[in-house]
């Protein structure tokens, strides 16, 4: 230590600062000029490769002790400045972070270390301490700043200046009878005793515990939206066990344990309800039959395990009639289901009439998977009706207990929408097995996938297709239900429509008669090449022209984005090493980019509408991935995992189609797991349903119960996050949405987007909220079932119900 003193002496605390700054530097630069480098040979931009070399030469100059250390780091910190605003397409705070934090941080540390050298005079070493004081402010202004939302949308589309809209009587029931509350799937509620002015005065008015399993393999994910009939709900667990709950006290009236299990796609999101005494197909004799008798009113609810059940609604009880003593089977007739592991329902019946619809979810890797037939069902006795089976359109199985429906078939795995006046059901199909290889694939595949298909609601006859991907390679199958609203033409005609939202990020409007676009539609011309081997891609695909798209933009190198410099580095070296020829890029062998990715767009919650107001709310994610065909030879080098999304991330996902034996499917991110592209990854959107036009979005979610690493951050910085389940609407004004990232029920002002009130929640909430208000008390409830978000740390099994209190002077 002796020997050490005179260089200590020698150097001081100041010299230490400065060669600790250009160390810093000199590290800093060289991680840039290396990853510039391989950005460059890939034909990515030049900046980092400069400002690499740049950092490097402003160490030496900081060690050499070089007055002009301090004129080049300024102009480093230019060109970046210059760089930055020129650089990213969509400008902005979160656009400009990673590119300025960084940098502004070096530049303020290069200032002080420059205020150690003697050469300068005392007037420009107190220059440069000032100067970096004023730019750390800056940064800690910047700080600040991310907790204020940033990228929202607001236009004016004269949404102010026109009228009420007339609401259609049936979208506008007591109960909450169907999944989006009424038969149309609106989500419509018209109460107005919440409104934007009370809703921050709502409390917890009573909290459920399920009782659903929160430990274990198949625990599932709690997407359910409890039924309401009258002053009882309907909730049903990721396993199928239904309970009536009073509304008014959140007390368990009864239960009923099917005791189902399945491995794959553990949910349930919400049941069926039928009454005789409203059935309007029923005569008056029909209705008066067995006026005793039990299951007159009933739930009608499928199972993970493949079975379609019916319960007395006021007991729980096995209806006698119904099935084998309140069981159908759902497995026979439909290939390998392997007890559920393959096929069964994860929507939920939908009750037209005393005929209950039900499609399913199949499994989609291997050529033979089960049918993708949709039936229906008598809900009285359970009998088969008819059956939509694309490879039999005669339905000559549907008659045949000894025929298999036909198998690896185009199915419905979300829900279907009813229309009573034309007596069709409207069924959102996905794509026939396997999902990413179609070389092989027959007519019947390629008519029906990924399509919106009108049946005849007493035969299963097909009345019209309109399909949204041709040849769907993407596994972009149509994840939500259909909703049926009425809007104009261009001609200025009110047209019966069916609104389809999509993960591409399309929504479809078409005259719901006949299946013909309402909006514009155009085929634009996509890539085909490079395609898989064996591989033909359709050279066109419909693009949605006469509706916004939501979260479609193409990706760019510029928009590759990070927390810092380094990981967007990182990200937009990964772009540049994977082949993306934007929308619909063909898959290969090689690794490509898929955006909007198979998780949406939009996805299974569906949308919500006002419908005095004509204004739609749209919720979407924006997480691009990065996917690989991987042929036989090489499949071996892999870990193989039979996991839906995203439990299959980083690993290789069985894939038997063609030369292919399985998909390697990634998120686009960087080291940090964070999404590559730039923020927002989550996002609200109003449309404006007469203009066709966007009235406002805003990002939704922070990184309070998540962030870089999966690690809570604890903070509310509103990045807007990846968003599953739907909006709720309500006639005073209000959209209720529970699915974000963090643990929050939230009510937003339905005409500008702002948040007007939040609830923390014990767990993620997928699944929409319900709002309803009760026969008997008159109070109307928010309802939530707020049990976890998938592969959440965090896992839960309560329902929350929130009011206002007694003293508001509303009920």
């Amino acid at each position: 230590m002796g020997d050490l003193q005179p260089t200590y002496r020698k150097l001081g605390l100041l010299d230490g600062w400065r060669v600790l700054v250009a160390l810093l530097c000199l590290l800093i630069g060289a991680g840039l000029a290396a990853g510039g480098f391989n950005l460059v040979m890939l034909g990515g931009s030049l900046y980092y490769l400069f400002a690499g070399f740049g950092y490097i030469v402003l160490a030496i100059l900081l060690v050499l002790k070089q007055r002009i250390a301090l004129p080049f780091s300024t102009g480093v910190f230019v060109a970046t400045l210059l760089w930055a605003m020129f650089d990213t397409p969509e400008f902005g705070y979160w656009a400009l972070l990673p590119r300025l934090v960084v940098p502004t941080i070096l530049f303020v540390l290069s200032l002080w270390a420059a205020a150690t050298l003697q050469s300068f005079t005392p007037k420009t070493r107190k220059q440069s301490v000032l100067g970096g004081l004023a730019l750390t402010c800056c940064l800690l202004l910047t700080l600040f700043e991310a907790f204020s939302p940033h990228g929202a949308i607001h236009n004016d589309t004269g949404f102010s200046r026109q009228p009420p809209l007339a609401v259609a009587k049936e979208d506008v029931p007591e109960d909450w009878q169907y999944f989006a509350r009424n038969e149309h799937g609106t989500r419509y509620v018209p109460y107005s005793q919440i409104t934007p002015e009370n809703v921050g005065r709502l409390q917890v008015a009573w909290v459920y515990h399920t009782g659903r399993r929160l430990t274990g393999a198949g625990t599932g994910v709690d997407e359910n939206t409890p039924q309401q009939i009258g002053n009882v709900l309907y909730s049903c667990t990721p396993e199928n066990l239904v309970t009536a709950i009073d509304g008014d006290t959140g007390k368990a009236l009864w239960k009923f344990d099917p005791q189902a299990h399945s491995a794959e796609h553990v949910t349930c999101r919400g049941i069926g309800y039928y009454d005789t005494d409203k059935d309007q197909t029923l005569s008056a004799e029909d209705k008066a039959a067995e006026p005793d008798a039990p299951c007159r009113q009933s739930i009608i609810v499928n199972t993970v395990d493949a079975r379609l059940i019916g319960l007395d609604a006021h007991t729980g009880k096995l209806c006698p009639k119904f099935g084998n003593n309140g069981v159908v089977d759902l497995k026979p007739r439909m290939g390998p289901a392997e007890n559920g592991k393959r096929y069964h329902p994860t929507g939920i019946p939908v009750v037209m009439g005393h005929t209950a619809v039900i499609g399913g979810w199949v499994r989609d890797i291997v050529h033979g998977e089960p049918s993708g037939v949709v039936r229906a069902y008598d809900v009285r006795t359970g009998a088969l009706t008819w059956a939509w089976d694309v490879g039999d359109p005669d339905n000559a199985n549907a008659a045949d207990p000894s025929r298999t429906y036909t198998l690896e078939t185009p199915n419905v795995w979300t829900i279907p929408t009813y229309d009573r006046a034309l007596n069709f059901v409207y069924l959102p199909t996905g794509n026939g097995p396997p999902d990413y290889w179609g070389g092989d694939r027959d007519a019947v595949k390629e008519k029906f996938g990924a399509a919106i298909v009108a049946v005849d609601a007493s035969t299963g006859q097909t009345k019209w297709v309109f399909q949204t991907v041709h040849h769907d390679v993407w596994d972009y199958d149509l994840p939500s239900q259909p909703v049926l609203f009425d809007v104009t033409n261009k001609q200025g005609e009110t047209v019966p429509a069916l609104i389809q939202t999509t993960k591409t990020g399309n929504i479809f409007v078409v005259d719901r008669r006949t299946g013909q676009p309402v909006t514009d539609v155009v085929e634009k011309k996509v890539a085909t090449q490079p395609a898989a081997d064996g591989e033909h891609l359709s050279p066109t695909q419909p693009f949605s022209v006469g509706m916004p798209d939501i979260g479609a933009r193409p990706l760019t190198e510029s928009s590759m984005w990070g927390v810092s410099t380094f990981d967007q580095l990182y990200c937009r070296i990964m772009f540049r090493n994977s082949v993306y020829e934007g929308p619909f890029t063909p898959p290969g062998e090689k690794p490509y980019i898929e955006y909007p990715s198979l998780l949406g767009g939009m996805n299974w919650g569906g949308v919500s509408i006002d419908e005095a107001r004509g204004l739609m709310f749209v919720n979407d994610m924006r997480v691009p991935l990065r996917m690989m065909l991987v042929n036989k030879n090489n499949a071996s080098h892999y870990k193989i995992s039979m996991d839906e999304v995203p439990g299959f991330m980083g690993t290789l996902r069985p894939q038997v189609a063609g030369p292919y034996q399985g998909v390697r499917i990634d998120i686009l991110q960087s080291p940090l797991a964070v999404p590559c592209n730039t923020p927002p990854f989550g996002t609200m959107s109003a449309i404006d349903l007469r203009s066709k036009k966007l009235l406002w979005q805003v990002p939704l979610g922070t990184v309070k119960d998540t962030g870089p690493m999966g690690l809570k951050t604890r903070m509310d910085v509103p990045l807007g996050l990846p968003t599953l389940g739907g909006p709720t609407a309500t006639a005073s004004g209000l959209v209720f949405f529970a699915g974000t990232q963090d643990y929050y029920l939230r009510a937003l002002n339905s005409l500008t987007g702002e948040e007007v009130w939040k609830a923390r929640l014990p767990a993620g909430a997928p699944a929409a909220p319900l709002v309803f208000r009760s026969p008997k008390t008159g109070k109307e409830y928010v309802v939530i079932s707020a049990g976890g978000m998938s592969h959440s740390p965090d896992v839960s099994d309560e329902i929350i119900a929130y009011t206002l209190p007694d003293d508001a002077g509303v009920h």
